[in-house]
């Protein structure tokens, strides 16, 4: 059982980064800034100029190059947004350290360091969870409503397509070390994620990894089928390769259809979603959602009121098990 700690009396949480990259500049501490009961306050970076220049932009009160002390500035909250490879330390030290911690995806490079992760956050009583944004689309979570009413009647098959263009350079995704792989550890990871949420545990996971147009230290593609615990299929596509990716969900079922368009894209854009039912007229909806905002905003609640936040420590090896089987039994 997870022991949890007394009620925070602090009004807010908060927050420490560890990792000022372009996402958390641009991503996280946007939406951050939209939660009243959430602040900055520590930021960590090795290169001490970039921790001074990210804190003056964004008002944290400290900036530094030493993790240890970043620990003990007075945060309750850390997101992890390194480099993969420094994921697990840092996870590792902020949790021993009675920190709550968000983590980018994926939350490890190994699925033995992601157990430890799982096996501390539990034997410590800390919250952990791992930044999964895409299960907070409401498409998504229509989507899982619908399957769970059995509205679809037997799920025959889900498909997914998660397709950018992200050419080789000085990209750390690029970087075998650093990355842990390429395109199935960075986008794969989602759809292994989006498929566990939506249909339940994967019990065999197959496929292929190659690099077709760009030849660097990863691949820049995979694709690969998966089975469910509960009979059903599913198949999805990554790639660093497409300049014009069509990017998409398709849930078949016995009794009708689901298909989501565009939900991989900026948070400016609006997905569609489409629903097929027998006997019924087809329905389409369009909506615009902050997909790191929702998560964000749920993650501070539970923070503050000491619950779990959907996205588990468990969750994170379990998607780390997944591609790390992928990866061992894929063609090329």
């Amino acid at each position: 059982m997870l022991k949890l700690p007394k009620t925070m009396k602090r009004k807010k949480v908060l927050w420490g980064i560890a990792g000022l990259g372009n996402f958390a500049e641009h991503g996280f501490m946007p939406a951050l800034n939209l939660i009243p009961r959430a602040k900055l306050h520590s930021v960590f970076s090795h290169d001490i100029h970039r921790a001074r220049a990210f804190g003056d932009k964004f008002s944290a009160q400290a900036h530094f190059d030493d993790f240890d002390a970043f620990l003990q500035s007075g945060i309750d909250a850390i997101y992890i947004a390194g480099t993969n490879a420094s994921h697990y330390e840092q996870a590792k030290k902020a949790l021993l350290a009675g920190k709550f911690v968000l983590c980018e995806k994926p939350v490890t490079n190994t699925s033995e360091e992601a157990a430890e992760l799982y096996r501390i956050s539990k034997e410590e009583g800390k919250l952990f969870t791992v930044n999964y944004t895409y299960r907070y689309h409401p498409f998504i979570q229509k989507a899982k409503e619908l399957i769970e009413n059995q509205k679809f009647g037997k799920i025959l098959v889900v498909q997914a397509n998660f397709n950018v263009d992200l050419v080789p350079g000085t990209n750390f995704r690029y970087n075998k070390a650093e990355a842990g792989g390429g395109a199935l550890r960075d986008l794969g990871t989602h759809m292994i994620d989006l498929f566990r949420y939506l249909m339940g545990e994967i019990t065999d996971i197959s496929g292929y990894l190659d690099n077709l147009v760009y030849k660097a230290g990863v691949e820049d593609f995979v694709t690969a089928m998966v089975k469910f615990e509960n009979g059903s299929y599913g198949t999805f596509n990554c790639s660093y390769a497409a300049k014009k990716g069509i990017n998409s969900i398709v849930i078949t079922g016995h009794k009708g259809s689901l298909r989501i368009d565009n939900l991989i894209a900026s948070r400016y854009a609006s997905a569609k979603l489409t629903i097929t039912m027998e006997g019924e007229a087809q329905k389409v909806f369009r909506k615009r959602a902050n997909k790191l905002y929702r998560l964000l905003k749920d993650v501070n609640t539970c923070f503050l009121k000491k619950t779990q936040p959907p996205v588990t420590a468990f969750d994170g090896f379990e998607n780390v098990r997944l591609m790390e089987a992928l990866e061992k039994n894929a063609g090329s």
